[in-house]
């Protein structure tokens, strides 16, 4: 393959936090390790360095790639364009043209170097790259849940209005009952090469704007664009235990491509509201449960609510109030198959303290009072 202006721009090797002479299972470790790090779906915001991480694996994951890399980035600016794969005076591969002392270098490197300079060579400005396919763009969406919901797990549509691909032509850009066609003057290529002598350009197909395929009667609706603006509803699916502020991706969702290219992704942003009674703790739910004094001080068992059926639970004599007591497998569902099994319910117990009394109820209360030998230290620290 031909060399990419990349190559000599970037250091993979420093991309990826491995040394020139790592090998190959070094290599893979390495970007599996980078991979998981800065994947956009459980770090957002990191998608630009998950693009340059895997921009360098596709390199040096591939043997040949690298090699190629290698001598790329040893000949430098220079030798990266004109070098004949062997060196910068070796012979070259095919399309290589000799010069004075045994000189080589490719035709197709030198025009794609100068064409560049002239925003005509391949990629360039004008390229196919800027009139070709192109990905639609990443869009995110605020999706409202009630605690419920967000624990349960719930199958809902989110609203997005954005580029789509238009309902009259599917995408295609042409009228109902008609398609595009091939274009004859690049045959679907998309560029023409415009030859100048010892120099080879590529440029954007005059004919069909670099598509490749030709319109020859655009749909009324986009106009042959084959994208439309307009609001739709798009179905998500959110697994148990999702958490507030939490994105989910929807690959393929998001803004149409344009000239035949791929959608873009949507975002999910997540938004869980409240519960009167719940808390939550990552995978845990809490609750604060009021007990009497004679429950805490003799022990009682009390029922406790649950997102289900209510439990029980027993508190020993002497229970300060604060205690709290774990019931297992009554928290929040696992809906990324990682964890194992549901989490726990934090029963947080708040002995309550009467703010009346009769006159049969002070007097027992002062008996007791006479009873009791201690007295509760006083002015602790807090």
């Amino acid at each position: 393959m031909a060399p990419q202006r990349e190559w000599f721009e970037k250091d993979y090797y420093a991309v990826l936090g491995v040394p020139k002479t790592a090998s190959e299972k070094e290599i893979t470790r390495a970007y599996r390790k980078l991979a998981k790090q800065y994947h956009p779906d459980a770090h957002p915001g990191s998608e630009e360095r998950f693009k340059e991480i895997s921009a360098a694996y596709d390199v040096l994951g591939d043997a040949a790639k690298r090699k190629e890399y290698d001598e790329v980035r040893a000949m430098g600016p220079i030798g990266a364009r004109l070098g004949g794969g062997g060196g910068p005076f070796g012979g070259g591969a095919g399309g290589a043209a000799g010069g004075p002392g045994g000189f080589s270098f490719r035709v197709d490197d030198l025009g794609d170097l100068l064409g560049g300079i002239f925003n005509r060579g391949r990629g360039g400005p004008s390229g196919r790259a800027a009139s070709g396919p192109q990905r639609g763009a990443d869009l995110e969406a605020e999706l409202h849940l009630s605690f419920e919901e967000a624990v349960e797990g719930v199958t809902t549509t989110v609203n997005v209005t954005s580029d789509a691909s238009c309902s009259t032509c599917g995408g295609t850009g042409a009228a109902p009952g008609t398609s595009p066609s091939i274009c004859p003057n690049c045959n679907g290529r998309g560029v023409v090469d415009d030859n100048q002598g010892l120099f080879s350009f590529s440029m954007p197909c005059p004919q069909c704007g670099g598509r490749g395929l030709i319109v020859e009667k655009p749909c009324p609706t986009c106009r042959g664009s084959g994208v439309e603006r307009r609001a739709r509803q798009v179905r998500v699916r959110i697994p148990p235990g999702v958490e507030d502020g939490q994105r989910i991706r929807l690959k393929a969702r998001g803004g149409a491509g344009r000239n035949g290219g791929p959608p873009g992704d949507l975002f999910v942003l997540v938004r869980v509201g409240p519960h009167p009674v719940f808390g939550r703790r990552g995978r845990d739910l809490t609750v604060v449960v009021p007990v009497s004094f004679p429950e805490a001080a003799l022990g009682a068992t009390i029922t406790v609510p649950t997102l289900h059926e209510p439990v029980t639970v027993r508190i020993p004599p002497g229970t300060p109030s604060g205690r709290t007591f774990r019931v297992r497998g009554h928290g929040v569902p696992s809906g990324n198959g990682r964890a194992k099994g549901p989490g726990d319910l934090l029963v947080t117990v708040e002995v309550t303290v009467p703010t009346k009394l009769n006159d049969a109820q002070r007097q027992a209360v002062e008996a007791l009072a006479g009873t009791l030998n201690e007295s509760p230290p006083r002015g602790r620290s807090a």
